[in-house]
């Protein structure tokens, strides 16, 4: 299995526990209000545009988020990769509209540079590929990683999670795994099977009986 196809599945798994978080964090509408384009309330809006335009990443945190975005879920003859979806300001703003996860994400950024400095001399985003692979095999298997990973581990999957709702809440991670939506199905007919078990036939036009 691809080392995109195995990330992903592990992201996919807890996907609903990355999107539960998300519509607890926004606060709930109030029972009257003023509606903007699009059906939302005025205050939610707001709110939004607010969030937009604040900044949490500084510039090494947003790429070390993304290079680790693009080792979770690379492009590939399919689609592209997490990053080319827009993820890294998915996750920008989530860490502004779930204040509670803030220091967990940036406490994780700071253990995995300090790791990599101990262990390769230089912070992630300063790493070849080869040796931030080697670094995310550490944390991102959790039943493999060893004890002294358990904060990696933590943090990963949580990177893990974001990266994986915020892609595949996309137009390319939609077309990805192949969801179509509601789309209307052919129908063929009573199968043949059915009609001689019946035995019945529709290739025939059905005269009502008299009498």
């Amino acid at each position: 299995m691809k080392r995109r196809d195995t990330l992903k599945a592990i992201g996919l798994s807890s996907f609903g526990l990355a999107v539960g978080p998300v519509e607890a964090a926004v606060p709930p509408p109030p029972t009257t209000g003023v509606k903007v384009p699009g059906g939302r309330l005025k205050h939610e809006a707001e709110r939004d545009a607010r969030l937009m335009a604040e900044k949490f990443f500084t510039p090494q945190e947003l790429k070390t988020v993304t290079l680790l975005c693009d080792i979770i879920i690379p492009a590939d003859a399919k689609s592209g990769s997490a990053s080319q979806a827009g993820v890294p300001a998915f996750i920008e703003f989530m860490m502004k509209d779930q204040p509670n996860n803030q220091t967990p994400m940036r406490g994780g950024l700071a253990w995995l540079d300090n790791q990599c400095r101990k262990r390769y001399g230089k912070p992630f985003a300063e790493m070849t590929r080869a040796q931030q692979i080697e670094m995310v095999d550490m944390i991102a298997y959790p039943k493999l990683a060893k004890p002294e990973m358990s904060q990696g581990v933590a943090f990963f999957n949580m990177m893990r999670n974001y990266t994986a709702t915020g892609f595949f809440t996309t137009k390319m991670g939609i077309e990805d795994i192949g969801y179509k939506g509601n789309v209307p199905n052919q129908w063929e007919g009573v199968p043949v099977a059915v009609q001689k078990q019946y035995n019945v036939s529709y290739d025939e036009p059905v005269t009502e009986k008299k009498g």
